[in-house]
């Protein structure tokens, strides 16, 4: 309940703060697990993505936030994101996306692990590969361009979604890994 009265919130703001335009929200599955995967260029992107995108998302978010009381409840308890530790293998944040798409939801990850302060993109993290094979989820790219600033434009371009079929079921080595982390960056550049 509480997630959706935000997203109505942060939808009326946005909408006025910024010129945004969201292009290809046909292209998120209505149902069903997905994974969603936007480029990361601002602390901002989470709330605008999760408001303007046509399916409820559970972000994967740097553990360090929730060590907050106050965030730690609203992240947490009241918009359903969970935490993970940066910099690591956190097998604790795989177990809490793949329950998630078990159960059909949505789940948004940063492939690249942290905000980019140059607006270029960086190199996916393993993660959202070791992912997108565990749980045969679609994985949605997502590009973001522009910069959050007074009734600036930012143009979010939605993805078709990518399916890696040929690894599924297989032990995949690192740099199998990383080859798939390149594939979903190559599809990001191309919306940015």
């Amino acid at each position: 309940m509480f997630y959706y009265f935000a997203k109505v919130i942060v939808r009326a703001i946005v909408k006025v703060i910024f010129r945004i335009k969201v292009k290809g929200l046909e292209n998120i599955p209505k149902k069903g697990p997905v994974i969603i995967c936007p480029n990361h260029i601002s602390l901002l992107d989470p709330p605008v993505v999760g408001a303007l995108l046509n399916r409820r998302i559970y972000f994967m978010a740097k553990e360090e936030l929730f060590r907050n009381p106050f965030l730690k409840l609203l992240l947490g308890t009241g918009l359903g994101a969970f935490p993970v530790k940066r910099g690591t293998a956190d097998l604790s944040a795989i177990k809490t996306a793949l329950n998630h798409l078990k159960k059909g939801r949505a789940v948004g990850i940063f492939p690249e692990g942290t905000r980019s302060k140059t607006g270029k993109l960086q190199r996916a993290e393993p993660g959202v590969a070791m992912l997108a094979i565990k749980s045969k989820a679609p994985v949605v790219p997502v590009g973001i361009k522009g910069r959050y600033g007074l009734f600036s434009r930012v143009i979010i371009n939605i993805g078709k979604p990518m399916t890696f079929e040929k690894y599924y079921d297989s032990k995949l080595s690192s740099q199998q890994l990383a080859e798939i982390g390149e594939e979903i960056m190559k599809e990001i550049a191309k919306l940015i």
